[in-house]
C-alpha cells in the first residue's frame, strides 16, 4: 500500500528541498519553488493524517479508494494508481483539527499557498508578491508536523537558514500587519464612541459588553483587556485540565473585540506590546467549569482509574464533559 507515512514523508522532504533550490535560482524559478512548497506541506499533511490511519486521507465518497486504505483492494482489484485522495485544504482541514499547534487560516481571504500551488498547475501563474508568505505559511504548517512526527529539524537539511531567514522577514511582514489592524480597530472605536466624554468610556463600555458577542465560536473563552481600545475582548481558543491543580486552563487560538472590531490570529499573539498567546487559568473546577457533566458514578471506569474508590482521572472526565456539550 502507497497510503504510507514515512513515504509520503520523504516524499514530502523532496518536494521541499526542491522547492528552495528553485526559490535560491531566483524570479525565473519562483513558479516552481512555491508550486514545490506547497506540494510537499500537502505530503506532510497526509502523512500525519495516514499515519493514524490510511482512511484519512481518501476521498470519502469513492468506495474503491476507501476498499484499498482498508487493506482489502482485493475485494474489487484496485491498483493503487486508480486511488482518489483529499486536496490540500481537505488535508489541511482535517490535520488542523487534530493538531491545534498548526495555525489557522486567514479568514474571509484568499490562501496564497492554494493559490499559489493551484496558479501554476492549472494556469502557470503565481503572484509574486505573494512568494515569501507561500513559504512563511508553508513552515508554520510544517513545523508542528514535523514536532509530532518526531522528525525534527533534519526535514530541512541544508536549507535550515533559509528557513529561519524565511521567518524572521515573515514576523516582520507580520508585525506591520498587525499594526494594520490596531491602527483600524483604534479608528473604529474613535468613531463609534468619541464623541463620549472619556470619563465616561468605562459606564457606556459596561452596559454594551452583555450584549455585544464574539464572532468566532471558540471551544471556551475568557475576557481580557483589549490591545487597543479601553474594552475588553474576548481570548477564544482550547480547554484543558490541569491536574494537578485540579482547574481549566485555556490555550488561546484567537483574539476578538467586537467594540473595535480588532481581530488578532493565533500567529499575531505573541507580537502584541502584552502577549497574549499565553495559557490562561480559567481558575475554575472542571466540575463547575463543563456545566454538563455526569455524575461521577454514572461514568464507567476505563483503564488507569482508580477502581477502588471510583474516581475517574481528570482526562477521563475531561473527554466525558466534551462529549457532553
Amino acid at each position: 500500500m502507497h497510503l504510507n507515512a514515512e513515504e509520503l514523508a520523504d516524499s514530502s522532504e523532496r518536494w521541499m528541498a526542491a522547492a528552495f533550490a528553485a526559490f535560491s535560482q531566483g524570479s525565473s524559478s519562483e513558479g516552481m519553488a512555491v508550486h514545490h512548497a506547497a506540494v510537499a506541506t500537502e505530503h506532510l499533511l497526509k502523512a500525519f493524517l495516514a499515519r493514524i490511519h490510511p482512511s484519512l486521507i481518501v476521498e470519502g465518497k469513492d468506495f474503491p479508494s476507501l476498499l484499498y486504505a482498508a487493506g482489502r483492494s482485493d475485494l474489487q482489484q484496485v491498483k493503487g494508481s486508480q486511488i482518489k485522495t483529499i486536496q490540500l485544504g481537505e488535508a489541511y482541514a482535517r490535520a488542523r483539527s487534530l493538531l491545534p499547534a498548526i495555525p489557522p487560516r486567514p479568514k474571509g481571504a484568499a490562501w496564497p499557498l492554494a493559490d499559489a500551488r493551484n496558479g501554476v498547475a492549472h494556469a502557470g501563474y503565481h503572484d509574486r508578491s505573494e512568494v515569501i508568505t507561500v513559504f512563511v505559511s508553508c513552515i508554520k504548517v510544517i513545523d508542528p508536523l514535523l514536532d509530532e512526527l518526531g522528525i525534527g529539524a533534519r526535514y530541512w537539511g541544508l536549507h535550515q537558514g533559509l528557513h529561519d531567514k524565511l521567518l524572521l522577514e515573515g514576523v516582520e511582514a507580520a508585525r506591520v500587519r498587525l499594526e494594520q489592524k490596531l491602527t483600524r480597530a483604534r479608528r473604529v472605536f474613535l468613531e463609534r464612541y468619541g464623541h463620549i466624554a472619556e470619563e465616561h468610556w468605562e459606564v457606556v463600555l459596561a452596559a454594551i459588553a452583555p450584549v455585544v458577542t464574539p464572532g468566532w465560536i471558540g471551544e471556551y473563552s475568557a475576557r481580557v483587556a483589549c490591545p487597543a481600545c479601553p474594552a475588553n475582548g474576548h481570548l477564544l481558543g482550547l480547554s484543558f485540565v490541569d491536574e494537578e491543580r485540579a482547574t481549566v486552563v485555556l490555550t488561546p487560538h484567537l483574539f476578538e473585540c467586537r467594540i473595535c472590531e480588532l481581530r488578532v490570529e493565533m500567529a499575531e499573539l505573541d507580537l502584541l506590546a502584552s502577549p497574549l498567546d499565553e495559557d490562561v487559568d480559567l481558575d475554575v473546577p472542571p466540575e463547575d467549569f463543563y456545566a454538563e457533566v455526569a455524575p461521577y458514578e454514572d461514568l464507567e471506569l476505563v483503564e488507569g482509574d482508580d477502581e477502588e474508590d471510583g474516581e475517574l482521572d481528570y482526562t477521563t472526565r475531561l473527554l466525558t464533559y466534551r462529549k457532553r456539550i
